[in-house]
């Protein structure tokens, strides 16, 4: 029998997610898992649950919760054989609408149980993680204004997330009138660029922006490399041209855009960047440095993704 521990994060999200993770841990049960529940605390308990799920050689470990939620798992993951499992009840749930999981909001009650019901006899594969001055990231690393408004923001409300991508928008626009971008200086491998930018994205999945926009149309989980997104720009007249780039995909084509595959990479700047993983802020100083680290988590897939996600699909 497959054993797993599930988990749930009962601040996360729109709702009280309590009584559908134990409706999810039963579906799980009905195809055969052997499932234990835990309630989690904060971001330092979903860390020390994963390493418990790790040290009791479980084959998975069911978070449910958001993409936040799932960063915190990272760190007792990476290079176990404990595959990281998505229930999704978080805010925008990134991560699961990537995988092709059906997500918990006003209309869809019964998400984590299907979710579920996916994962149930899904795939394990292994997938590339980013690791930010050790800090790692499943998703992405941005630096500039998505961090500065995901600084501003967090943390939340269970009100404000019912309003999640309107206050996001919100927010951005409102500090994008004051952000006038940064200086960078960026090393890849024997590429070196410089410049001013409004925003640098490094990216391991398709989506992006709440899954509103597609900004890495090729990437793959498996491929040992990210992309690093270079927006340009110093006003608020930027700032809405790069971002209806970005929501039109004219943001791969655009002479003001920039991107650059790597496998690690340096960022420097005069001042102290504000940086967020996996959309929660992170503190870092004048330097960052990112690695992948290839194929290094395993995670749960289901049997059919909405896209290519890996080089090896079976």
């Amino acid at each position: 029998m497959r054993r797993a521990l599930l988990i749930f994060n009962p601040t996360a999200g729109r709702f009280p997610s309590w009584l559908l993770a134990e409706r999810a841990a039963r579906i799980l049960k009905n195809h055969g898992w052997e499932v234990e529940i835990e309630r989690t605390i904060d971001g330092d308990h979903i860390t020390s649950l994963a390493k418990q799920a790790v040290q009791g050689n479980m084959e998975a470990l069911f978070v449910v919760g958001g993409d936040g939620s799932l960063n915190r798992a990272l760190p007792p993951l990476i290079g176990s054989q404990t595959a990281l499992a998505h229930l999704p009840a978080g805010t925008a749930n990134v991560w699961a609408q990537e995988i092709g999981l059906p997500t918990l909001n006003w209309t869809r009650w019964l998400a984590l149980e299907h979710s579920a019901h996916f994962l149930a006899h899904g795939r394990i594969c292994d997938v590339d993680v980013g690791i930010c001055n050790q800090n790692p990231f499943l998703l992405w690393a941005g630096v500039g204004l998505d961090a500065f408004v995901v600084h501003n923001i967090e943390p939340r409300s269970r009100r404000e997330k019912n309003l999640a991508i309107v206050q996001y928008a919100a927010q951005a626009l409102w500090n994008a009138r004051k952000w006038e971008g940064m200086q960078l200086r960026v090393q890849a491998g024997s590429e070196n660029v410089e410049g001013h930018f409004l925003l640098a994205v490094i990216s391991n999945i398709h989506q992006y922006v709440g899954g509103l926009a597609t900004l890495s149309p090729d990437a793959l989980l498996d491929d040992g490399i990210m992309d690093l997104w270079l927006f340009e720009g110093k006003s608020i007249s930027g700032t809405i041209q790069r971002a209806w780039d970005l929501w039109s995909g004219g943001h791969v084509q655009s002479e003001h855009v920039r991107r650059i595959p790597f496998s690690q990479i340096v960022l420097e700047s005069d001042t102290d960047m504000f940086v967020q993983l996996d959309g929660e802020p992170a503190v870092v100083g004048k330097k960052t440095v990112i690695e992948v680290l290839p194929r290094a988590l395993r995670v749960l897939l289901p049997t059919k993704t909405p896209q290519l996600l890996l080089i090896e699909p079976e």
